[in-house]
């Protein structure tokens, strides 16, 4: 029976690329040079450090705009507020792996309501989508697409 997975990652090679570009940039541009603002990386969260609120906004669009040029949805970062200290800014975003059970669920309706044979089941992080036709499978993924999620969907696992 055919099937595949729907999950929510984050190539961590890519984001570990773009943060690298990113890092790269921000000691180029003459606007940043000689403030100490970096982008660091620790495990599911990203540290933005400049000296004030403005170069922490300037940094994340930058960071945006790395990580789309090499295919990361920036729907996986959650932002927090910027916390301002002895003459610093810090922000952290949270990166966002795998599908929370409520937004499952909420996709296993989806399915439901499409009326297509198929079957949808939560394992763990991920969904499971199983059905007889592939053409079904693949209008599937186009519901899913369709939807508008707040986390990034990637579809893995295509079994015939």
């Amino acid at each position: 029976m055919p099937s595949f997975d729907a999950v929510s990652e984050v190539d961590t090679h890519e984001l570990a690329n773009a943060l690298d570009q990113a890092n790269r940039e921000i000691s180029n541009r003459y606007d940043l040079k000689g403030t100490d603002a970096k982008v660091i990386h620790e495990h599911l969260t990203i540290r933005i450090e400049a000296q004030s609120e403005f170069h922490i906004d300037q940094i994340y669009e930058i960071l945006i705009q790395k990580m789309s040029k090499r295919g990361l949805d920036i729907k996986c970062l959650v932002r927090e507020r910027v916390e301002v200290a002895n003459l610093r800014a810090r922000q952290s975003l949270a990166i966002r792996q795998g599908i929370d059970q409520e937004t499952a669920k909420k996709l296993a309706k989806l399915v439901r309501e499409s009326k297509l044979k198929v079957q949808a089941s939560i394992q763990g992080e991920k969904l499971r989508v199983a059905g007889k036709k592939r053409d079904d499978l693949q209008k599937v993924i186009g519901v899913f697409k369709e939807a508008k999620l707040d986390i990034p969907l990637q579809f893995e696992n295509f079994r015939d």
